[in-house]
């Protein structure tokens, strides 16, 4: 019995990233031999257990055969004889298909240290076309290593383009989409999750709401990159450069999804996006199965967005209304959520990236001073029931009509 440490935690070690998951190989074991040394079994499709002291998971080395459609339609053999190589063969990518022993040994059968130190993330062997589950991880690897210099390679994304057409990724689960989705928003560049995806033809099977967003022209004027696609990368790289907020990243990125659907005779102006795009969220949200927190975030912030822009132009009583939208009296940290989502949008312009954005902070300033109005002083001036809400409306909008006019 041999235990090789594999996969992500070999490669992040080689590439001085911290690792939380370990996950191991075992060859030339049984699962009767495993339980006998006190592992638990965990494993429903193939035998994984857990270590007795540190509870990793340990796989026994096997090898797959395709035996139906999509990324669950495989059959797995295992049993002593399998090599490490043969274990390894049947991983993703190169850079995961990597080993190391208890002594640090690498065992390297498939060329991943050389895929390291050129920045390539590149097909093991041809049977990655079997999964179609891999054109999704490979895009949230690219996410994860793009700020290192890491790209696709052309013969993985010919692979990658191979599948979308064939109609495998039909065959992908809403919630296995979603995961993937999910895990490349924390990733340092989300951004190139959807664009590698974009690159090999999948973008417009797996969420074709953001696909219909490149080719529909913006003003120039407002926008110099013209193309809403370009746009929401560049919003969605902004997101991730701001906020560590995965709902915040999520709403930046869908928030123009409206666009997607003007009419052409309209184009290049959008005066209905912020409607319109309301809907495509919650179908969306619906289909991907996405959590309330993401959606619901994403909805304020599709409605809200042109008005937080316009911040400066408002009415005080505007400025409430938006502000008892987004019921900040009681969940007090969305309105921050919500600036941030703006800001990005701000900023996710071609050489407009740095520019300033003086209306979150008037928007900040708005709700301080209208939170800061006392309903226990209302109550001492002597009203009453239904009409106490009314005054603290009317004194809110008092509060706000001052900071506006500094």
């Amino acid at each position: 019995m041999q235990v090789y440490l594999v996969g992500g935690a070999v490669r992040d070690q080689l590439l001085g990233l911290d690792s939380y998951d370990k996950d191991w190989v075992v060859v030339g074991s049984t699962p009767e031999m495993m339980l006998a040394k006190g592992y638990t079994a965990v494993g429903k499709d193939f035998p994984v257990f857990l270590h007795p002291e540190t509870k990793e998971e340990h796989a026994l080395a096997r090898t797959e055969r395709k035996s139906g459609a999509g990324y669950t339609g495989f059959e797995c053999f295992f049993d002593q004889s399998v090599t490490l190589e043969e274990d390894l063969i049947r991983r993703d990518l190169t850079i995961n298909a990597m080993a190391m022993d208890k002594e640090g040994q690498l065992y390297d059968p498939y060329g991943g240290q050389h895929d390291l130190n050129h920045r390539l993330l590149r097909h093991v062997s041809d049977a990655f076309t079997e999964d179609p589950l891999r054109v999704l991880r490979v895009a949230r690897f690219a996410a994860k290593l793009a700020s290192l210099g890491f790209s696709v390679a052309e013969e993985t994304q010919q692979l990658m383009r191979q599948i979308a057409e064939s109609g495998e990724l039909e065959t992908l689960t809403p919630e296995r989409v979603w995961l993937e989705w999910h895990k490349s928003l924390s990733t340092p560049r989300p951004d190139v999750f959807l664009s590698v995806l974009r690159d090999c033809g999948a973008l417009s099977v797996v969420l074709p709401e953001i696909d219909a967003l490149f080719g529909v022209p913006q003003p120039e004027q407002w926008h110099p990159e013209i193309d809403t696609g370009i746009h929401t990368l560049l919003v969605a790289e902004q997101a991730a450069k701001i906020s560590r907020s995965l709902p915040v990243r999520f709403a930046a990125q869908v928030h123009d999804l409206g666009k997607g659907v003007t009419p052409k005779s309209e184009w290049p102006s959008h005066k209905m996006h912020c409607h319109t795009g309301l809907n495509l969220i919650k179908k969306l949200c619906s289909r991907v199965r996405v959590p309330n927190e993401f959606r619901d975030l994403a909805l304020m912030v599709c409605e809200q967005h042109s008005n937080v822009h316009r911040a400066a132009e408002l009415k005080p009583q505007t400025v409430v209304k938006i502000l008892n939208k987004f019921d900040v009296w009681r969940k007090a940290e969305r309105l921050e959520d919500i600036l941030l989502c703006c800001q990005a949008d701000h900023a996710g312009r071609k050489g407009l990236a740095d520019k300033p954005y003086p209306q979150a902070d008037l928007f900040r300033k708005a709700y301080q001073a209208a939170a800061a109005v006392d309903v226990q002083a209302i109550i001492r001036d002597g009203f009453k029931g239904p009409s106490i809400r009314d005054e603290q409306e009317k004194r809110r909008i008092e509060a706000v009509r001052v900071v506006l006019d500094k």
